[in-house]
Formats: structure tokens, C-alpha cells, sequence
């Protein structure tokens, strides 16, 4: 359960690395609060929302078995444990 949460963290987080990159880049004060208004902050929030909506959307979409398969759970089979999978 924790990694799928840390990486929908990590994929809030890309848009704010990238303009810490963007201000490192341009020699910006990046721990200035001046490089940091509050626009900024908005539209950096709303584009990470949208990729973290995009990515749940992406997973829920292409992650899983295909429809109408039959899941076989774990077994024993000859005194061998035998993975589940899809039929």
C-alpha cells in the first residue's frame, strides 16, 4: 500500500522539482520567497493535481486482469505452491 501512495507523492511533487530546477537554472534565489509567489504556487498545485489525476486514471485504466478473465488463487500442486494468475 505504501508504493502506490509515495509514487502518486513523487508524481505531486515532479512540477514543483521542476521549477526549483528552472529557478537553479536561471540563478533565481531559490529559497527567496520572492521566486515563490503565491500564482506560482497555484498553478504549480493544479498542474500536479491534474498529473496525479491523469496517472490514477492511467493505472485504473491499463493495471489488472482483462475483462472476463477467471483468477485461479495460489495452490498446491505435487507439494509445490503454484502462483495465482489469470485464465
Amino acid at each position: 500500500m505504501i508504493r502506490p501512495l509515495l509514487t502518486e507523492v513523487g508524481i505531486f511533487l515532479i512540477p514543483f522539482a521542476l521549477y526549483a530546477l528552472f529557478l537553479l537554472a536561471n540563478k533565481n534565489g531559490l529559497t527567496l520567497r520572492s521566486s515563490w509567489p503565491l500564482h506560482v504556487l497555484g498553478r504549480l498545485t493544479l498542474g500536479a493535481l491534474v498529473l496525479v489525476v491523469v496517472s490514477l486514471l492511467l493505472l485504473a485504466h491499463y493495471s489488472g486482469a482483462p475483462p472476463n478473465s477467471t483468477y485461479v488463487p495460489a495452490h498446491l500442486e505435487n507439494g509445490r505452491l503454484v502462483p495465482g494468475a489469470e485464465k
